[in-house]
């Protein structure tokens, strides 16, 4: 009892005051003093000692700090960097005139209610459908933002880190989907569109008896057919009610009917990584040690890091996204369901929830280190000439030095990963695009098939015309 009453005095002390009146003893005169030896005293405790030191003040102050430390934490990260300079590149576009784009009276379709606040290839895969949609009904395509947040601050919060709330396209992609050349209806950008389609000239349709459930070409058709009837230039589609291209449009192989037609458009054929990317793998150079930097250079070809297998390893969320899609008996994402690929993915073998369906799942989804070892060791004698591995990957630096060590021991050169490369503050916000780039230039490309990352990257070698049998599968 003395103790908390000695705990409630010290919280309750005023600075001049520091006990009250009534709580004051009169001190013990010499003859009142009991006599005892020295080892009969006690001395206080820590935690006696601790408490001394503990009052009110002290406390609202340690309180009042607590924003103060939580902000120099966040700011410790730095400031993102805001892109003006690309920004500044979209604006000065050559078919950013508005005097002559309303002279030529170019017709244009927007997607207002696009993808955002998910990563990088969920909203690339849509964009470049819709795209094509533009493409394909003689319009313009208005490209966006990449948004992760509709904050109205330039920056957002995440991980406790900054990070920018927009980043332009072309900080991540180059070509037509992004305003580049085209034979015809070249894209603008949205903020563009606000000059020549004002609220007044703008025509809305609905996107709610879309057939979003049937085969993309199906889908294709429908919408070049709603459009080809509109005469209006400036036409938005409000997708509030039902979404063009959703989630399970790309889980399905129901996308693999628009690749004849996509992989053959200016979309893929002239799609470019932006020049923010390509200096990224310029710079890290040393992590490829490629025979002839003409194979980083030359953007346009199709030439390869000879040696090279780009392996993307999903970890960290995929621990319990990969049981989850074992569950939902999912199948591979995208177009890495086609037909032409050589791994298939097939679980009905399996009983539904056996040990065996799952393990296969997780073989595939979320391999052990044993596991990756067979496989690369499988693949490297279908390929003699590889040595080295670049992995995509978020997982943690001590799991890679597992693998690594795992790996060189059954014979591989080294292996680098995206913890190895040297990025600047505009490179680290698109870091995902610039693994991709690299994976795209490497002799083997070895992907997670439940991953959209996996199935842009598949989509894009395919483009460039690299072998079918170059594209594989954990």
């Amino acid at each position: 009892m003395d103790l908390w009453r000695g705990i409630s005095r010290r919280l309750m002390a005023s600075p001049d005051r520091r006990y009250p009146e009534e709580d004051y003893e009169l001190l013990a005169t010499e003859e009142s003093i009991p006599r005892v030896n020295g080892a009969a005293r006690r001395r206080p405790s820590r935690l006696q000692a601790c408490l001394h030191h503990i009052t009110l003040r002290r406390i609202i102050l340690f309180v009042a700090l607590i924003p103060v430390m939580l902000a120099i934490g966040v700011l410790w990260s730095g400031i993102p960097p805001s892109y003006k300079d690309i920004r500044v590149f979209e604006r000065h576009l050559p078919q950013h005139n508005v005097t002559q784009a309303l002279s030529e009276h170019r017709s244009y379709l927007r997607f207002p209610d696009h993808i955002w606040g998910h990563g990088l290839n969920n909203v690339l895969q849509e964009a470049l459908l819709m795209h094509y949609v533009a493409y394909m009904s003689n319009r313009s395509f208005v490209f966006e933002d990449y948004v992760w947040s509709h904050s109205p601050f330039p920056y957002t919060l995440y991980d406790f880190a900054l990070r920018p709330a927009r980043i332009p396209l072309n900080a991540f992609i180059s070509g037509p989907t992004a305003g580049g050349p085209m034979p015809h209806s070249t894209a603008i950008s949205a903020e563009f569109w606000e000059s020549v389609c004002p609220p007044e000239k703008r025509r809305t349709i609905s996107s709610k008896d879309t057939p979003n459930d049937a085969q993309g070409s199906v889908i294709l058709d429908w919408w070049v057919t709603r459009l080809q009837d509109v005469l209006d230039e400036c036409v938005e589609i409000d997708s509030s009610e039902k979404v063009i291209f959703d989630f399970p449009f790309f889980d399905s192989d129901r996308v693999v009917s628009l690749w004849p037609g996509i992989s053959t458009s200016p979309i893929l054929t002239d799609y470019l990584w932006s020049p923010l990317v390509q200096s990224a793998v310029l710079r890290n150079f040393p992590v490829f040690q490629p025979a002839s930097a003409k194979a980083l250079y030359d953007v346009s070809s199709n030439a390869t890091l000879p040696g090279l297998v780009a392996l993307h390893l999903r970890r960290g969320d995929y621990r319990r996204h990969c049981p989850r899609l074992a569950g939902w008996q999912a199948r591979y994402n995208g177009l890495n369901q086609l037909p032409a690929l050589p791994d298939k993915f097939d679980p009905t073998p399996y009983e539904f929830k056996s040990e065996a369906y799952n393990d296969y799942y997780m073989e595939h989804c979320l391999p052990t280190v044993e596991q990756l070892v067979e496989r690369l060791r499988a693949l490297r004698k279908e390929h003699l000439g590889l040595r080295r591995v670049y992995v995509l990957t978020n997982a943690w630096g001590w799991w890679l030095n597992g693998l690594k060590e795992a790996l060189q021991e059954d014979g591989w050169d080294d292996l680098r990963s995206s913890h190895d490369l040297e990025l600047d503050a505009a490179q680290n916000y698109v870091a995902m695009a610039v693994d991709m780039a690299i994976a795209e230039r490497a002799e083997v490309f070895v992907g997670n098939g439940f991953s959209s990352l996996s199935s842009n990257i598949v989509m894009l070698r395919m483009a460039k015309g690299l072998e079918l049998s170059s594209n594989r599968f954990l």
